[in-house]
């Protein structure tokens, strides 16, 4: 869709004349620019959507993390005490 088309604006579009006028390259830019924003907007939401992703996938191992902890701690807890006297025998 072009500017023109989406703002109901008469096409002037002078595009047989060799030199394009200054409304003519400034329509041009600004289709450009608004398909660029779409373009961002688009990449955007996908960045958000990854971003959510792993955020969830990070707090996720941050919870396996700490309970694989706990495990560690409990088995370190039921290891026999090493006392001076031990060591000497």
């Amino acid at each position: 869709m072009t500017l023109h088309q989406a703002y109901n604006v008469p096409n002037y579009n002078l595009s047989d004349m060799t030199n394009p006028t200054t409304v003519d390259q400034i329509a041009d830019r600004v289709e450009h620019l608004l398909l660029r924003h779409e373009e961002l907007h688009r990449t955007n939401a996908l960045l958000q959507q990854q971003v959510l992703a792993l955020s969830h996938e990070r707090d996720l191992l941050k919870s396996k993390l700490a309970a694989a902890r706990s495990r560690v701690d409990a088995l370190i807890e039921r290891l026999p005490q090493n006392s001076s006297t031990d060591a000497e025998s």
